[in-house]
This record gives structure tokens, sequence and C-alpha cells, in this order.
């Protein structure tokens, strides 16, 4: 085992030597250039286009080493963590908030119905998800992203991983988790509920509980998909509509994903019937 980990890393060493020679080369020319006097415009262009060409696509090499590495970490971290729910919402939603209160309140009742709750690690809907559930004394996980703006790891976190890359963290929501709650949001929240409807449609993710709480602010969304997605341009099938519950009870949330564990059993998710597992 140690001997198959060895040759990546070795090899990870050598690209890392690999770019830093190509840095200094590029350093060099530019350096003899100029002491030589070599101003010519097209000649420092034609350098430039010579060095981009052997430096990117090793660059690009080192980026799959990256995302290898997240991949690796977040399936190696997350393989033991037990049956979970995600949690989505707006990073913005402040401690006096209605929503904000009602996300703390349902991530407690999850962690005590013994789910782990995982968020994205941020503020906001996200910061009241782990807060409850790190107050019901359940695994309380944050998946953090670099952002240059927003995103500060919140202090509720008992178990945290950092990504670079967002597929990678989109992937670690999705092939954990036993069901998806949904809190008002932007964006970021819109992106992750229209993803999974994707993903579930297509067969692609084994089918598992998408809650949208908070009525007053889905209805206008979910009136919209029935009437203009479904009834008047059939870009949906009525069944599609099924795959996601509106709730206002938290209660009535972590009912909706004990049934659903309890009805899997001990093997797991169901696979759909096509979907094919790799």
């Amino acid at each position: 085992m140690v001997e198959v980990f060895a040759k990546p890393a070795s090899l990870t060493v050598k690209i890392v030597r690999l770019l830093n020679i190509v840095r200094l080369l590029k350093n060099r020319i530019y350096g003899e250039i100029h002491f030589f006097g070599i101003v010519n415009r097209d000649m420092k262009c034609e350098v430039q286009d010579m060095m981009d060409m052997i430096e990117t696509p090793v660059r690009d090499l080192w980026r799959i080493f990256r995302v290898m590495a997240e991949f690796v970490e977040g399936f190696d971290e997350l393989a033991t963590v037990g049956p979970a729910v995600s949690f989505f919402g707006s990073a913005r939603a402040r401690p006096d908030q209605p929503y904000y209160k009602l996300a703390h309140q349902t991530a407690y009742m999850i962690a005590k119905a013994d789910f782990a709750v995982i968020t994205g690690g941020g503020g906001g809907i996200m910061e009241a998800a782990n807060k409850g559930a790190a107050e019901a004394g359940g695994k309380s996980i944050g998946l953090n992203i670099e952002l240059p703006l927003e995103q500060v790891p919140n202090d509720y976190q008992n178990f945290s991983l950092h990504f670079r890359y967002f597929f990678c963290r989109k992937v670690m929501f999705l092939k954990y988790a036993h069901g998806f709650i949904v809190f008002p949001g932007g964006y970021g929240t819109m992106d992750e509920f229209f993803e999974s409807l994707v993903l579930i449609q297509t067969l692609k993710q084994a089918s598992f509980p998408v809650i949208l709480m908070g009525s007053d602010y889905w209805e206008g969304l979910t009136n919209w998909m029935e009437e203009k997605m479904l009834k008047e341009q059939a870009f949906i099938a009525p069944e599609d509509m099924n795959v996601f519950t509106v709730l206002d009870d938290p209660q009535a949330a972590v009912k909706v994903l004990t049934d659903f564990r309890e009805a899997q059993g001990p093997v797991g998710i169901e696979l759909p019937t096509g979907m094919k597992k790799i």
C-alpha cells in the first residue's frame, strides 16, 4: 500500500520541480534579453509565447493533482460520518431573522434524530444549522470553500474540510447525504436545489428527500415551475414536481427523513431502476 502511494507523491514532487525550473528559465531568458539590450518587441512576444506553451501544461497537470487531493481527502474523512443531511441557505441571514432561527431549530432536531448535519461552513443559514447540530451534541460538519467575499468559517463546526474547487465540494454534499434541506437563499442556494433535482430526474443520483423550508419564500418559484415549466410549456413531467417537498414545520422535516432512512434499511440508499452502480 505504501508503494502504491509513493509513486504519485514522487511524481508530484517532480512536477513542482519542473514548474519551478520553467519559471527560472523564463526569468533567465528575460534577464539575458535585458542584459544584451535586445528590446525588440516581437522577440519578447515570441519568448513569452514559448514560455507559456511550456508552463501551461505543467500548471494544468499540477491542478489535476490538487483536484485529486480534495476528492481523496473528502472521501476519506466523510466515509464514516453515517447518515447525513445537507443544509443550504443564504450566508446573509442574520441571527435575529426567522429563517435563521428556523434553521437552528431544524438542525437541532435533525441531529437529535442521529443524522450528521453538513453545511457549507459559512455564516447565515449555514451557521445556524451548524450551531443547532453542535448544541444537540451531533456531528456538525462544514465544507468550507475559498472565496474572495463572504465565506468566513463559522465557529460551530466540530468537523471541517476546506475546498478550493466548487465541484469537489458539490460532490461531497451529494455523496454522503440522505437528504437535502433547503432554506431561503440566493444564487448558490438555487444552484444546489436545482442541481439536486436534475441529478434525481436524470437518474445520476439516487432519489432522496429534498425539502424546501419556508413555504412563503418558495411559493412563487414553485407556482412558476408548475404553471410555466409544467402546464404551459411541458418542459418537465408531472412526476418531476414530486421530487421535492415544501414544509414549514421542523418536526415534519425530521419525520420525512427518518421515514426515508427506515425504508432504506441498513443497506443504504437504494438505487433507482435504470441507474448503474459504478
